[in-house]
């Protein structure tokens, strides 16, 4: 079993800043690609950013330059931080990894989530 573990969501004005964290534990073997995930209300899904293992990272064009993933592979833990934060900013944030966790005589990579934190940012 895999558990993810967000935190740092939280209410701020625009143009303030917050740290998201995701700190994943339980069977896992190896951590491949890690991100966050944001859903405002009415709204589908979107990738916010991503980070391989190899810390090669992607950004969506409506954070680049505000928003920072970063991840510490010795803590299993993944970073999001956010600056310049805009009232669009608004929605909950979803951690999502790649992990390959050991099953039986082999391994198995499968999509984890976390349950989500809420970041609100107010003009």
């Amino acid at each position: 079993q895999v558990q993810l573990v967000e935190s740092g969501g939280g209410s701020v004005q625009a143009g303030g800043s917050l740290r998201l964290s995701c700190v994943a534990s339980g069977s896992i073997f190896r951590i491949n690609s890690m991100g966050w995930y944001r859903q405002a209300p009415g709204k589908q899904r979107e990738l916010v950013a991503s980070i391989t293992r190899g810390s090669s990272t992607n950004y969506a064009d409506s954070v680049k330059g505000r928003f920072t993933i970063s991840r510490d592979n010795a803590k299993s833990t993944v970073y999001l931080h956010m600056n310049n934060l805009k009232p669009e900013d608004t929605a909950v944030y979803y951690c999502n990894t790649h992990i390959t966790t050991a099953q039986g005589m082999g391994f198995m990579t499968d999509d984890y989530w976390g349950q989500g934190t809420q970041v609100t940012v107010s003009s």
